[in-house]
Order: C-alpha cells, then sequence, then structure tokens
C-alpha cells in the first residue's frame, strides 16, 4: 500500500497509554501510518525513537518521540490527517483545548476507547484504577494483592508502563527481588511503584508491549491486578474494576479525563482519606457516586500514617519531599509528610523554592503552584543530583519523606531524616475482602 493512501496519524502521550495505543490499534494496520508520538508531562522523554523492534516491520526505522510543543513545526514538514490524545490526568478542559489546537492545525482529534484497546487474559483481572493521580491507588492495588494470597490465589501485578529508559530493553519487565530494580536500571518514580510490591513479595510485570507482558505474567498467575497509572483506564478487559476517589479532591471525579470514565464505569468505587477530608467532601463524593454510578458498591477507607522516629519531628524545622507525580501533574497540596509535620508538631515547614537548582527549578517553573513541597522527581540521574542538591541547600533541621519508597538508599542526604509510611485501611462495611469473596465465587459487586 503507497503512502498516498495510508492515513497519517500521531499520536499524541507521555511514554504509556500512547504506547499502548499504537501496539494495539496501529501496529499492524498497513492502512495507517504513525508518524510520530508526542511527549509531554514527563521530563526528558522526548527526542527519542520508538525503536523498531516494538515498532514492527511497518516501521523499519521505528518512530520519532518529539516534545508536544513542536507539534505544528513537525506537522509542516509531516502533513497528517488526525491526532489520537492518549495520556491520562487532564481535566476536560485541557483535554478539549488540545482538541482545539489540533483542530485548528488542520486534523481531526480523537481518543481511543477501551473495547479497541484493552487486552483479553485467559486468567481472571482486577484493574485498579483512579479518579486523579494520588489517591491512593497503589496502597489499594497492596491490599487487593494481600487479599487475593489470603485466599489461596497466586497473584501478579502488573504496572502501567513507565518506560523512561533504552524502550528497546524494556519491552516485558520482571520484578521479583529488590537487586531486579538496579538490573533493570529503574527510576525512582519507577522504584516507588515496583518496590512495595516486590517487598510484600507480590511479582510485579511492567514496561511496553503490555500483550507479550500480559502472556508472560499468566504463566506464573491465578489472578491478574492491574496497577494503573495516574488515573488511566485499564490496559486488560478487567472482570472487576475498582477506582479510588479522594474526597480531598471532590468533584474532580467528574472534571478529568479519563478517571471520569473509570468513576462511570466500575463496579467497586473505595473513597479513601475519608479521615483527612471533610464531611462536606465526602457526602459530594458520595451524591456523585449516587447520581453517576448508583450500581457500584463503596468502600470507605482511610490511609493512616505511621513514622518511625516521629519523636524527632517535633519542634524541628522540616523539609517535606512528597512523590513526585502527585504534586506536579497530580495537582495536590498536602501528602503524607505534611501531614506528619503538623500531626507532630514541627515548628516550621520550610520553602524549598528559594533553594531550587537544575531539573527542580524547571519543575516548579512548569508546576507553580506547587508550594511549600518538594516533589521527589527522579526520572534520570541529573534529576537526582538535582534533588540532592536542593535538599543540601535548604537550611533545616530535618527532612522529612513521604514518598513510596525510601528514597535515602537512593539519594545522599546531609541532614537527619524520618520516613512517613501509610496503607488503606477500610473502615465500616462492605470491606475488599468482602468484595473479593464476591467476586472469586463468580458473584458480581
Amino acid at each position: 500500500m503507497s503512502n498516498q493512501t495510508r492515513r497519517r496519524v500521531v499520536i499524541l502521550g507521555a511514554g504509556g497509554r500512547d504506547f499502548h495505543n499504537f501496539n494495539t490499534v496501529y501496529r499492524q494496520k498497513p492502512e495507517v501510518e504513525v508518524l510520530a508520538f508526542t511527549a509531554t508531562q514527563i521530563p526528558g522523554i522526548d527526542e527519542r525513537t520508538y525503536p523498531p523492534v516494538l515498532a514492527g516491520p511497518l516501521y523499519p526505522k521505528g518512530i520519532p518521540i518529539i516534545p508536544e510543543e513542536s507539534l505544528a513545526e513537525f506537522l509542516r514538514k509531516n502533513p497528517a490527517d488526525e491526532a489520537i490524545h492518549a495520556y491520562s490526568d487532564c481535566s476536560h478542559q485541557q483535554v478539549m483545548a488540545k482538541a482545539s489546537q489540533c483542530l485548528a492545525l488542520g486534523l481531526d482529534f480523537g481518543i481511543l476507547g477501551p473495547t479497541a484497546t484493552q487486552v483479553k487474559s485467559t486468567k481472571p483481572v482486577v484493574a485498579v484504577l483512579a479518579s486523579r493521580t494520588g489517591c491512593g491507588k497503589s496502597q489499594t492495588t497492596r491490599r487487593v494483592c494481600a487479599l487475593l494470597k489470603e485466599a489461596g490465589k497466586r497473584v501478579v501485578a502488573i504496572r502501567h508502563p513507565m518506560p523512561y529508559g533504552d524502550l528497546a530493553k524494556q519491552g516485558v519487565q520482571r520484578f521479583a527481588a529488590v537487586e531486579d530494580l538496579a538490573r533493570h536500571e529503574c527510576t525512582i518514580e519507577e522504584m516507588e511503584e515496583y518496590e512495595p510490591h516486590v517487598v510484600a513479595g507480590t511479582v510485579i510485570y511492567a514496561g511496553v508491549d503490555y500483550e507479550a507482558i500480559l502472556r508472560e505474567a499468566e504463566k506464573e498467575a491465578d489472578v491478574i491486578v492491574w496497577d494503573g497509572g495516574n488515573n488511566d483506564m485499564s490496559f486488560y478487559k478487567p472482570d472487576l474494576q475498582i477506582t479510588v476517589v479522594d474526597p480531598l479532591r471532590a468533584g474532580h471525579e467528574l472534571l478529568w479525563h479519563p478517571g471520569h470514565t473509570n468513576f462511570l464505569s466500575s463496579q467497586v468505587i473505595v473513597i479513601n482519606k475519608v479521615d483527612s477530608a471533610s464531611l462536606d467532601q465526602v457526602n459530594q463524593i458520595r451524591e456523585n457516586i449516587v447520581r453517576y454510578a448508583p450500581d457500584a458498591t463503596v468502600v470507605d477507607a482511610a490511609s493512616p500514617i505511621f513514622v518511625e522516629g516521629w519523636e524527632k519531628i517535633r519542634g524541628k524545622r522540616v523539609l517535606v519531599v512528597e512523590d513526585g507525580p502527585t504534586l506536579t501533574h497530580g495537582g495536590m497540596k498536602i501528602g503524607a509528610g505534611i501531614v506528619a509535620a503538623r500531626k507532630y508538631g514541627a515548628a516550621e515547614i520550610v520553602d524549598p523554592r528559594p533553594y531550587l537548582v537544575g531539573a527542580m527549578a524547571e519543575t516548579f517553573r512548569k508546576y507553580p503552584d506547587i508550594g511549600t513541597l518538594l516533589p521527589a522527581m527522579g526520572y534520570g540521574p541529573a534529576q537526582v543530583h538535582d534533588l540532592e542538591e536542593t535538599i543540601r541547600r535548604v537550611p533545616c533541621d530535618l527532612v522529612i519523606i513521604g514518598t513510596p519508597i525510601d528514597f535515602r538508599r537512593v539519594v545522599k542526604l546531609d541532614k537527619d531524616a524520618v520516613r512517613v509510611t501509610y496503607e488503606l485501611e477500610e473502615i465500616g462495611t462492605p470491606r475488599l475482602s468482602d468484595v473479593l469473596e464476591k467476586f472469586l465465587s463468580g458473584k458480581r459487586s
């Protein structure tokens, strides 16, 4: 088929769903030519090539990955017919603003849905999703895995992609020991998602080619647990879909893409953080469930914090370091570290902004509303260096680490530090154990 008759497509992404959409819909479709992926949200993932080994025989040179802000310039030299939006944690307004920009460039604009992109497993799939980044999806996933294992099932978790390194080497990745994190050259962001599963004794897969990943995982699992990223939809067709919502951002379950889709389509909705949200915020979520997802089973939950060395916090000037994606495109202004600082009587939360260097300064320029928190940005060695140097410059007595892993293992600190951990704790009934018992018995929640 000649290039003149092929429909020419660009895929707007962030190094995750964009690749999955290509693999499942376009890779073997000769009537379509994918000209490029664009990259946003995640630093340092543009100016690469989706490699031929993953792109397939229709793309012997691979597919370029360009910065999203370069799209108009790219199109002047490479006319296209259509743009496919393929990244998550965007407000509906942001999605439509991007649509308008693409239409103004003469492109059709589309979003691929679950029917076209979800891969069917030979094993039961439990998908854990969210309405926004930072809802508590990771600890919910760990809780689901633990309950399934208590029920005697072999559980394998599969994490939403985080392919920040050599894509050709990251097609299928398996993590069963902490040493595997170093072997796969994981960034801090990847460690934060994989390490808690490994420490809990759960094998976790990730990578780029999610059908190949699934087929490997099925060999050692009775149940697959999809550990979603951001607020994206599941890459696999779920037999049970659980969506975690955040009352601290009540209303976002109706206003953000594709978390709104998750909210509308889930059998189970977990209202997390009910211990730290106001009654009005929680009630707003409940009212939205009654109106828009009335058939969903609702589980109330909290994410209580645990601080080893909590007594060190009282009276100290502290720097609070929180999970990077939650503070940046997740838009959160408070995390477990801030909760700990307030609960245990810190004298002051030191503002890191006057002391930012390099990539950390760039992060605050891109996300100016972060406030007096420091996001643990660690997408590569340069960012880790700039994070270390920023922490070194901040005049504080103590660092409170509110990230999913203890990053003292990979970040050199010249100050004393305490770490905050948190796990999901259901409140009242129904509980996730009730939901999963029905699921395993073949009943629907």
